[in-house]
């Protein structure tokens, strides 16, 4: 999900959490991969447990029911709401070269 964020194919990150932060953040791939998205969006071999970008989170987006969240599915990219009823918006994606770093969950400080 990380790499079509980078391709701005995917401009809300879903999440089952509100955040008051807004402003820029890290991109952190993941060292496991959802091997069906792989298969759909054809993707092969993509870095792992790293930083590759960054990112500003503009606003979030509360989904209220199923008809506000599909209408939004050409963003998030998601065909039902388990990822998440929170929207959050992004832009200003910028790609970085790859930083090896272990993630954890919900923000963090990044020391590069």
């Amino acid at each position: 999900w990380a790499e079509l964020i980078l391709q701005c194919k995917k401009t809300i990150e879903l999440r089952n959490w509100k955040t008051n932060f807004r402003g820029e953040f890290h991109i952190h791939a993941s060292g496991n991969f959802d091997q069906e998205a792989m298969k759909k969006f054809n993707f092969k071999d993509l870095p792992r447990q790293c930083i590759i970008g960054k990112v500003t989170l503009v606003d979030v987006k509360i989904y209220n029911n199923g008809q506000e969240f599909l209408l939004d599915s050409e963003k998030h990219l998601a065909s039902n709401m388990k990822w998440g009823k929170y929207g959050f918006i992004l832009s200003n994606v910028k790609r970085i070269e790859p930083i090896l770093y272990k993630g954890k969950l919900n923000f963090f400080e990044v020391k590069v």
